[in-house]
């Protein structure tokens, strides 16, 4: 079964900077799970065709100024017939004031008014940029999230493989830790995964032996970051002599998370293997690859150019 995110009205009304007009009774319970934002011109015109009440709706000038034409009596038809939807909330943005009208009928039908002093278009992409966070869909994986030349790296692999000291060794080298232990992965769209911290446990890590350590408090403010991107996937494995690892960088891997392919790789550890400076290597070699350059193709072709030319002589 699909898992339904929402997100509360009153934490959106802090966020946004917006004061409430009128209070519904229901004001500090109203929850919001649809992303999408209206502006109800169409509806304020009499056309509710495939209205959408479960949005939040956002009146600027354009709408203001066609209500200030109509008559007390037409404003009043519109807005019963508009609040009867139940909607979540009515925002009035640019500093405009509800109509008499407007106030009576969302008192008779308990839904709450909300102002901004922002222009429409600010509130609206605002709020379809908050939504889309706070309603993404998610995931929680162990293992562990840190940025390393500004490349989010999931370090993944077996409790007790080493990630969390890799990531302390990062941390040395001034790079920035997320998350330990749980990261907390939402699709904020088709091809991007960000990536954070529950709550509960932001800014701490797990060494085995010594404890959990505040990585703020003993690092610095500068070595934690509170979400980042996830561009990169690290499975950690113990070295086998049985495997075959991919040597060249030529075989582009990914894993798929929440239906976004994620580049991927796999290093195998051994005792006394500098693990944390791979990382580094790994976040720049990928870095490169997303910017159109690739080292083991250039390798490559040169290999092949050096062999053609010894069999053309």
């Amino acid at each position: 079964m699909k898992n339904i995110y929402t997100v509360p009205l009153t934490q959106l009304v802090e966020e946004a900077g917006l004061s409430v007009c009128y209070r519904a009774s229901d004001y500090e319970k109203i929850r919001i799970t649809v992303e999408d934002v209206s502006r109800p011109g169409l509806p304020m015109a009499g056309f509710f065709d495939h209205f959408e009440p479960m949005r939040l709706q956002v009146m600027g000038t354009v709408e203001m100024s066609y209500l200030d034409k109509l008559s007390s009596e037409g404003r009043s038809i519109v807005f019963d017939r508009f609040f009867s939807y139940k909607i979540p909330a009515l925002i009035i943005a640019r500093g405009n004031m509800p109509h008499p009208e407007c106030l009576e009928q969302a008192q008779k039908y308990d839904v709450t008014i909300l102002l901004s002093s922002e222009s429409t278009s600010y509130v609206v992409s605002f709020l379809i940029t908050a939504l889309k966070n706070h309603l993404a869909p998610r995931i929680t994986r162990h293992g562990v999230l840190v940025d390393v030349y500004g490349e989010g790296m999931l370090l993944l692999g077996d409790s007790g493989i080493g990630k969390s000291e890799a990531a302390v060794e990062l941390l040395k080298r001034g790079h920035r830790l997320i998350a330990d232990d749980a990261v907390e992965i939402k699709k904020i769209s088709e091809t991007r995964l960000v990536g954070t911290a529950p709550e509960l446990i932001r800014n701490y890590i797990e060494l085995r032996g010594i404890g959990v350590i505040n990585v703020a408090k003993l690092f610095g403010m500068a070595s934690i970051k509170e979400e980042t991107f996830i561009n990169l996937i690290i499975n950690i494995v113990p070295w086998s002599d049985h495997e075959i690892y991919d040597r060249l960088g030529l075989e582009n891997q990914y894993v798929e998370l929440l239906g976004v392919k994620v580049p991927s790789i796999t290093i195998p550890v051994t005792p006394g293997r500098n693990l944390a400076v791979n990382l580094e290597v790994a976040a720049m070699n990928n870095r490169q690859k997303r910017m159109g350059y690739n080292a083991a193709v250039e390798f490559t072709e040169q290999i092949n150019r050096h062999f053609d030319q010894a069999m053309n002589e």
